[in-house]
């Protein structure tokens, strides 16, 4: 069927997954104020296996960021009360949970001004089911939200020189114990680095692993993004450490992440 949403007519029956998959399930948080697409976008998720929250507004959305564990938000841009640019703007130092943008302006200039302000993917209305799901499918995956099975041996936070990227948590802490606000953007470059440590990581494979590698929005700013990375941990680095040179950059190859990596995994320390 290849409806959009705001003329899908067929109600579904939502089925709950089977028990034994419930431990695997993502948290998804849709942020909309009209009701009938919140619920329209949140039933064919949940028969998707996603567990779905909803917020009508930027304090509820802050609420839910408080005290629940996110794995991805789906934000209106027009909401009421303060908007979904300036949400993402002012939560995205906080919170490095992926954030997929819904709007009805489609012009080029607003895409790249809600990438700008943190949003890692940008959605226009109205839009085809299939398409959200295939995007909130990939930037799970790309942004590494996807729950792991609990038999998996899988990294869960990287260590070097003192610095802590907690793949859980979604934390950067710096050797003097500050949690380093991220961007999603900026904490997927640094783990696809922290990954291969050592080794040259070429542009086009922190591109694929980007929130949106099909955007020239994106594609134009993963050197930026890379300074960007650069000088927080700069920023933060123990007095005189050349916290510039942790990311060396390789010409016409790629960028080397320097310092040694300890990787911590679910099966314990490597």
């Amino acid at each position: 069927m290849t409806t959009t949403l705001g003329i899908w007519h067929e109600p579904r029956m939502i089925t709950p997954p089977p028990a034994e998959h419930a431990i695997r399930r993502e948290r998804l948080l849709i942020v909309e104020d009209d009701a009938d697409i919140a619920a329209m976008v949140a039933d064919m998720l949940s028969e998707r296996g996603y567990e779905v929250l909803r917020a009508a507004d930027g304090r509820d959305l802050e609420r839910y960021l408080h005290r629940e564990n996110i794995d991805l938000v789906i934000l209106d841009l027009m909401l009421p009360g303060e908007d979904g640019l300036s949400l993402c703007r002012r939560l995205r130092p906080r919170y490095a949970v992926p954030m997929l943008m819904l709007t009805a302006i489609g012009a080029e200039t607003d895409r790249i001004i809600g990438l700008e302000s943190g949003a890692d993917d940008y959605l226009v209305k109205p839009f085809a089911p299939r398409e959200l799901l295939a995007r909130v499918r990939a930037l799970l995956r790309r942004t590494g939200h996807a729950s792991p099975r609990p038999e998996q041996d899988v990294p869960t936070a990287y260590h070097f020189d003192g610095w802590e990227l907690n793949l859980l948590r979604l934390t950067l802490t710096a050797p003097c114990g500050t949690l380093v606000p991220l961007t999603s953007g900026e904490f997927t470059l640094l783990a696809a680095l922290c990954a291969s440590a050592g080794k040259v990581v070429s542009r086009d494979v922190l591109l694929a692993r980007g929130p949106n590698p099909q955007s020239a929005a994106y594609d134009r700013s993963i050197d930026t993004l890379v300074g960007r990375v650069r000088r927080k941990l700069a920023a933060w680095a123990p007095q005189g450490e050349a916290a510039q040179d942790m990311i060396r950059t390789v010409r016409n190859a790629g960028y080397v992440f320097v310092p040694q990596v300890n990787v911590r995994t679910s099966g314990g320390a490597r």
